[in-house]
């Protein structure tokens, strides 16, 4: 009986020595230095990027996103990034932009960010925008000029230009690096390619089909 209580002493203790060391690990999600500008061309490979020995303030500077990018595309829109590949002091700052421009009829297409969520700002014209939750429900509406709309962390959306003109938006991430993964281009057009058995089952189309989507997503058979 007392070699059984010391037993559930010694557990107790383990655990509560467990729980500590994990609240520990979970209270310091926060920088450790003032800044640690992304080393780019580091073969260090971590979960970031190493920090740069020196730096200077064009590490904190980005131009692109002033003006609008050309939209005579497949899709008819262009992202444009402002992430820590753009500027390395967004390095262990958790946050991220980017500029999505839209022709007339202009697609983002469905895609997901898996490590952000992102909330848009329209600058001028008109979308249609949506996501889809884990339960299939569509979540939609129309924005306009000045209208905010927020996209949650790794849900598939979307941002569509129905209008007569162009479009454009502001779009910010809660990462330095958010990823993204737009569905077609990943399934389709993947390297080493998905199998033709997988997507014909899987979107119920015939291998012609398959081998036509990849053909024009560039893709390989």
């Amino acid at each position: 009986m007392a070699a059984a209580g010391k037993l559930s002493v010694s557990v107790v203790a383990i655990m509560v020595f467990i729980a500590t060391i994990s609240s520990f690990v979970y209270a310091d999600p926060d920088m450790l230095q003032d800044v640690c500008v992304a080393d780019l061309n580091n073969a260090v490979k971590m979960n970031g990027f190493a920090c740069k020995a020196k730096f200077s303030a064009s590490d904190f500077f980005f131009a692109g996103l002033a003006m609008p990018m050309p939209t005579n595309n497949m899709l008819g829109s262009t992202v444009t990034p402002a992430n820590v590949m753009q500027i390395p002091g967004l390095n262990t700052l958790g946050v991220s932009m980017a500029r999505i421009d839209f022709g007339p009829g202009g697609l983002n297409p469905p895609h997901t960010h898996p490590r952000a969520t992102e909330i848009i700002f329209v600058l001028y014209g008109e979308l249609d925008v949506g996501f889809i939750t884990t339960a299939n429900v569509l979540v939609s509406m129309t924005i306009k000029q000045g209208d905010v709309f927020t996209f949650p962390k790794g849900l598939v959306h979307f941002q569509i230009n129905n209008g007569k003109g162009p479009a454009a938006a502001i779009a910010a991430f809660n990462s330095q690096n958010p990823g993204v993964q737009a569905i077609a281009a990943t399934l389709f057009a993947a390297t080493p390619p998905v199998s033709d058995s997988v997507l014909s089952k899987a979107f119920q189309l015939s291998y012609q089909e398959v081998d036509e989507i990849k053909s024009k997503l560039g893709g390989k058979r």
